[in-house]
């Protein structure tokens, strides 16, 4: 099967059957790529001639390059999903992939704020100018509900209930959920729909009813991922901090203040739309920091003994 063939029945499994967002889609059709480059230097014609002892020497070439386990670990789940699509489709007869094993990646804490540095950045939003209603608003919902910029990004303004305080975010795989607006969000979105949105719509002579797309750039566009990540590294310049941030940092903080002031694992879980348990449980290791520090600071038989003066 010619090689653009095959990218193309790629490409329109993983958007139609598997309905992963654009970015992973991008992800898996540039894994792919490379590996058939790697396949024309080696020589090897079809997908079907591909030998586990090839891959072997693909993923050493991975890892001579420089990528991380994680990485390399996406590179196996691409054309290992992409492999399965040909067998199903009886396009190649096995999948060398399924007997390589993917390596552990370890446990990586997700990076996150602490609720002070958070204050920092929302005293670095003043003003009441359109652009400035825009961004408290978009830090305050990134915030308040965990959304991913994604979900953000092509957020319309009939998925917010401000009636009754809930938001429909459409999540990976178009897996709808609902979450729970605060007061604080609640109030930033009232004060950007109606003294913000519509001057940035005028500005880009835009009627208001012209598109839907909540979040608008100075032009009355929606907002591009890049815009959203900009827009929060602006933020942190003004805050005078020297904080890192992206858009899933503020999800991560989401999840982890939720968890250390009491909220049970379950309710984080649907409110980040995972669809697994065991996604959700890398912010436990954090909350179960938390629970180690104040047992040290508060119970007294945990408390380290102190010295006795020696006679």
């Amino acid at each position: 099967m010619p090689k653009d063939d095959i990218k193309s029945l790629f490409s329109d499994y993983l958007t139609h059957e598997r309905q992963y967002s654009p970015e992973t889609i991008k992800a898996y059709m540039a894994d792919l790529d490379n590996f058939q480059a790697f396949m024309k230097d080696a020589g090897i014609a079809q997908l079907d001639q591909v030998a586990y002892r090839d891959i072997r020497i693909y993923l050493g070439n991975l890892q001579r390059g420089g990528l991380s386990r994680k990485s390399i670990s996406r590179h196996l789940s691409s054309l290992r999903s992409a492999y399965n699509l040909l067998l199903d489709r009886e396009l190649v007869s096995e999948n060398p992939f399924n007997y390589v094993k993917t390596a552990k990646t370890g446990l990586k804490l997700p990076d996150f704020f602490y609720e002070s540095e958070i204050q920092s950045l929302f005293d670095s939003v003043q003003g009441n100018d359109p652009i400035a209603l825009r961004n408290r608003a978009l830090l305050e919902f990134l915030y308040g509900t965990g959304a991913r910029v994604s979900e953000v990004r092509d957020l319309a303004i009939n998925q917010v209930d401000l009636t009754a305080d809930m938001v429909l975010l459409r999540g990976k795989g178009n897996k709808d959920r609902y979450v729970p607006i605060g007061s604080f969000c609640h109030d930033a979105l009232v004060d950007y729909l109606e003294n913000g949105r519509s001057q940035l719509m005028a500005k880009g002579h835009y009627e208001d009813n012209e598109h839907m797309f909540l979040f608008v750039n100075y032009k009355g566009e929606q907002l591009t991922s890049q815009g959203i990540a900009y827009i929060l590294d602006q933020m942190v310049k003004k805050s005078a901090t020297t904080l890192s941030i992206h858009p899933h940092k503020l999800r991560h903080s989401f999840a982890t203040h939720l968890l250390n002031n009491g909220a049970d694992i379950r309710t984080v879980q649907e409110l980040l739309g995972h669809a697994s348990l065991s996604t959700t449980q890398i912010y436990t290791h954090l909350s179960k920091e938390k629970l180690r520090d104040n047992y040290l600071q508060f119970h007294p038989h945990a408390k380290k003994k102190k010295e006795h003066p020696k006679d």
